[in-house]
C-alpha cells in the first residue's frame, strides 16, 4: 500500500518539483497540493493523505499554526515540515504543535524520501545538523535557566564554596554572618539540585564560575 502524500508549498515549481521526486518512488504517491496553509486543510479532507510534507512560511498563515487544525481534521495524518527554516525554535514549535518531522529544503532528495517513509511508519525525524542545534540550544537554554535561579550573593558563595572555603571563611570574605552563608548555601544545592561539595565544584567549572579566582 502506498504512502499518500499531501505536498504543501506556496511555490508552484517547489510542488512540482517534490511531485517528480516522489511520484518515482516506489511505495509513495503524491496525491495532493496546496499553495496554502488553508487549502492544505482542505485538501486533507478530500485526498486523505498519509503524510502532509509542508513548508513553514506561506501566506495567510505558517505551516507550524496549521498543524493542531490538520490533526484535529484528520488525527492519523503524519506531519513532516519541509523548510529553509533552519532556527531551531522553529524545529521546537513544529512538534510541540504535533509535527513528526523536520527536513531542511537543502537536503538530498534521499533524506527526504527517507524522513517521509519514517513518519509514515510512526517514527519522527530531524535533519542531523538540526537535531545537533536542537540539542544544544536545549543545553544553553538550561544552563541559563539554572544560572538565572541563583541571586548574586548566592552565586558568590558557590564560587567560594568551589574554591574550597568553609562557610566561617565565607561568612568572613563576604562580612555577612554565618548564618546567612549556611543560607545561601542551602538554597544553592537545593535549586540546582545538588548534594555535596564536589557536585559544587564540578557545577562551577563546568559554568566557568573560577575562571580568573
Amino acid at each position: 500500500m502506498s504512502i499518500r502524500v499531501l505536498i504543501v508549498d506556496d511555490h508552484a515549481v517547489v510542488r512540482s518539483g517534490l511531485r517528480m521526486l516522489l511520484g518515482a518512488e516506489e511505495g509513495i504517491e503524491p496525491v495532493g497540493e496546496a499553495g496554502t496553509a488553508r487549502d492544505a486543510v482542505f485538501q486533507s479532507r478530500t485526498v486523505e493523505p498519509d503524510v502532509v510534507l509542508m513548508d513553514v512560511v506561506m501566506p495567510g498563515g505558517t505551516g507550524i499554526d496549521a498543524i493542531p487544525q490538520l490533526l484535529h481534521e484528520r488525527p492519523e495524518v503524519k506531519i513532516l515540515i519541509l523548510s529553509m527554516q533552519d532556527d531551531p525554535k522553529y524545529v521546537r514549535q513544529a512538534f510541540a504543535n504535533g509535527a513528526r518531522g523536520y527536513v531542511l529544503k537543502e537536503a538530498a532528495d534521499a533524506e527526504v524520501v527517507g524522513a517521509i517513509r519514517e513518519v509514515a511508519r510512526g517514527g519522527r525525524y530531524v535533519h542531523p545538523e538540526l537535531g545537533a542545534r536542537l540539542v544544544a540550544a536545549e543545553a544553553d537554554e538550561r544552563r541559563h535557566e539554572k544560572e538565572n535561579l541563583l541571586s548574586e550573593p548566592e552565586r558568590e558563595v558557590l564560587r567560594l564554596l568551589a574554591l574550597g572555603h568553609t562557610n566561617q571563611e565565607i561568612a568572613k570574605l563576604l562580612f555577612v554572618s554565618l548564618r546567612t552563608v549556611e543560607a545561601h548555601r542551602s538554597r544553592v544545592l537545593r535549586k540546582l539540585g545538588l548534594q555535596t561539595r564536589a557536585e559544587l565544584v564540578s557545577y562551577a567549572l563546568a559554568e566557568g564560575l573560577l575562571e580568573g579566582s
